[in-house]
């Protein structure tokens, strides 16, 4: 297909899209869930299925598999091509072979002699049987040995670009939407392997019966070809096909899995009962996948038709081959023998040439999808977190905000952080405050590296942040997020993955648990810090919210970090366990450690050095937390709020209550 063909009529195809989406796609997300492959990077990819590029690109497809089985196990690489190329040839001298017992047998002298000189060519036969045999079980062996290894490899690559790009690129919609498609390359890379050694299989086969057909009569050859090319035009044009509809299609298929999965997940569960909402998620996905379904009768009403006309056409150029076949007997240009051997020779080739173009087929649509993969990984090195870069002063004295200006990337309205500039001197406690959408947890993401601003400079004792070492500078800030992750995963591994580099030991694990004040919760589990953290697997146990927040903070004080960030760190705990809590994180200030405390509790911050009070993303007031009281500014005013609604009201006389 050509980029001129793909153009023409996108009017049309936008409103055929526009008049496919149901209303669940429009009430529960907003419009279609549709790609336009001509407006995104894989247009590349589907352009390239054609039946030229098929037969160009088919030495580096085979290349590729070849480059795939090699990073995976060699050896067994090595086996795999051997046996297949043994194997095709093998055939080659059976078809020789047969050729041979043939013409002996419709010779000329007494049926014992003539039977008496097809031994030798029948022993041959059997060998090349026999070798055979013992090809294809080498084969199977080490492709079996392949398959798992190369999906294995494709897939850790896969998962470890992934995980090394920068958080800016896994929230960006089109970056996620190939990781979604590249996900499948891996089982492509695998499936690659199989249908790479079935293509140099039926190559060699089909060259043997080539070579027999034009030695036997040079007409026959290009019937041959004739009766393949329409399974060849029918499996490449139904090809073209799944594969737009699939890139089309992806994020409409992952929104029907949400909605299955929000049925069953343990978190949704309560709701979903008390409120009644299993009959009208039901109902949605009934409709989300009503509407994929008809987008796969769609393909195969078009799949249908389109092997009609290709079996139609096979016909006519089977019934061409035998009659001049037929004709090359009964004019005399052909024996009965030679006819015999070209019979099984356009079989022999029949077959082959189809299993080829099949193959072929395949191994070129599955490329389509290692080739998302190869496209990841080239993004993901664009878009990775920089190695290396200048060294962070060893203890420095503080971390100065000039100027900075962040917006997050796709987002239209204010910036995030609008031209703040403040200080945070280490080695103390500063809090952060003020109202949603102020900008407080932005700002601490800047901090530790998970961004970097849009404009102005993070300076570490005159060290730009932007030009550091962003790992080393990650290794430096523990981070407990208001949302932090539950891992599914025993209660020791829940706080040693803080610092999953360092070497787990109980000491490391009892001081982070003890720094917490997690000693009751751990003490409460059934199997101690070896309890599974997950309910959905055998054995597992669930924990309260705020006895996840004192594990949560267990894994900030595990790691060990120069600077502790505390997103609203008392949440989800009791009047008496947020003073204990702070307490702790008071004892952590005074050993030297930096906290950053984000809360909107005022109350909470009045042992803080230094308050910074944001509003809108900017830097409204700081100060002391006494000092912010006297100013009567933002703090006073949202203090003065928070402490209303605790004060004891007293009725006046003659009022009633």
């Amino acid at each position: 297909m050509r980029l001129g063909r793909l153009g023409t009529g996108g009017k049309r195809r936008r409103h055929a899209v526009e008049a496919e989406v149901s209303e669940s796609e429009r009430l529960l997300f907003g419009g279609p869930l549709r790609y336009d492959m001509g407006w995104n990077s894989h247009s590349e990819a589907f352009l390239e299925l054609g039946f030229r590029s098929m037969v160009t690109r088919l030495p580096s497809l085979l290349a590729e598999s070849f480059r795939l089985a090699r990073q995976a196990d060699r050896a067994a690489a090595r086996t795999v091509l051997a046996a297949e190329t043994g194997r095709g040839a093998a055939q080659a001298v059976s078809l020789l072979a047969v050729n041979s017992v043939l013409g002996r047998l419709m010779g000329g002298g007494a049926l014992e002699e003539r039977l008496r000189a097809t031994v030798p060519a029948l022993a041959a036969m059997a060998a090349v049987l026999l070798v055979g045999a013992l090809l294809r079980a080498a084969s199977t062996y080490a492709t079996g040995r392949l398959e798992p290894k190369v999906e294995r490899v494709a897939t850790e690559r896969y998962l470890e670009r992934a995980a090394a790009v920068e958080l800016s690129a896994i929230e960006d919609h089109a970056f996620h939407k190939l990781l979604d498609t590249a996900k499948y390359g891996a089982a492509s890379a695998r499936r690659m392997i199989m249908y790479g050694t079935r293509v140099v299989n039926a190559m060699i086969s089909l060259v043997a019966a080539a070579g027999v057909l034009t030695v036997l009569h040079p007409v026959l050859l290009p019937l041959l070809l004739t009766m393949t090319l329409p399974s060849a035009w029918s499996a490449l044009t139904n090809a073209r096909r799944r594969y737009a509809s699939y890139h089309i299609w992806v994020q409409h298929a992952r929104a029907g899995q949400l909605l299955s999965n929000l049925l069953t997940e343990p978190q949704a569960a309560p709701e979903i009962r008390v409120h009644g909402v299993a009959p009208f998620l039901l109902r949605h996905y009934r409709a989300m996948s009503e509407t994929a379904e008809a987008e796969q009768a769609r393909l195969a009403r078009l799949a249908a038709r389109t092997g009609l006309f290709a079996a139609g056409w096979t016909g006519v150029a089977t019934v061409a081959t035998y009659t001049t076949l037929g004709a090359l007997l009964l004019g005399g240009a052909m024996a009965l023998s030679v006819a015999g051997t070209a019979v099984i020779a356009i079989r022999t080739g029949s077959a082959s040439l189809d299993t080829l173009v099949l193959e072929v087929n395949q191994l070129h649509e599955e490329a389509l999808f290692v080739g998302d993969l190869r496209r990841l990984y080239g993004e993901a090195a664009r878009r990775a977190i920089p190695v290396g870069g200048e060294p962070l002063p060893a203890r420095p004295r503080e971390i100065r905000f000039e100027h900075v200006t962040f917006r997050y990337p796709g987002e239209a309205t204010r910036p995030a952080l609008d031209d703040v500039t403040l200080t945070l001197p280490l080695g103390r406690i500063i809090a952060l405050v003020g109202e949603n959408g102020s900008g407080k947890t932005t700002l601490v993401k800047l901090l530790a590296g998970l961004y970097t601003p849009d404009g102005g400079r993070i300076l570490w004792d005159g060290v730009d942040a932007a030009r550091a070492d962003r790992r080393a500078l990650a290794e430096r800030v523990a981070m407990v997020a208001q949302d932090f992750k539950r891992w599914p995963f025993t209660a020791r591994v829940n706080v040693a993955v803080g610092r999953s580099s360092a070497p787990l030991t109980e000491e490391r694990i009892a001081a982070a648990v003890a720094e917490a004040g997690a000693e009751d919760v751990v003490d409460g589990l059934p199997r101690g810090l070896d309890t599974l953290l997950a309910r959905h697997f055998s054995g597992g146990h669930e924990l309260s919210g705020g006895q996840w927040q004192r594990l949560g903070i267990a894994r900030a004080a595990y790691r060990r970090g120069q600077i502790l960030i505390v997103d609203e760190p008392t949440a989800a705990l009791d009047a008496r366990a947020e003073l204990e809590v702070f307490d702790k994180i008071r004892r952590l200030a005074g050993s030297g450690q930096t906290v950053v405390l984000i809360t909107h509790r005022l109350a909470s911050v009045r042992h803080a050095d230094l308050v910074h009070v944001l509003d809108r993303g900017r830097l409204v007031e700081s100060g002391t937390p006494d000092e912010l009281l006297a100013s009567g500014g933002l703090y006073a005013e949202l203090y003065a709020l928070q402490a209303e609604q605790f004060a004891v009201q007293t009725p006046t006389p003659g009022t009633t209550g």
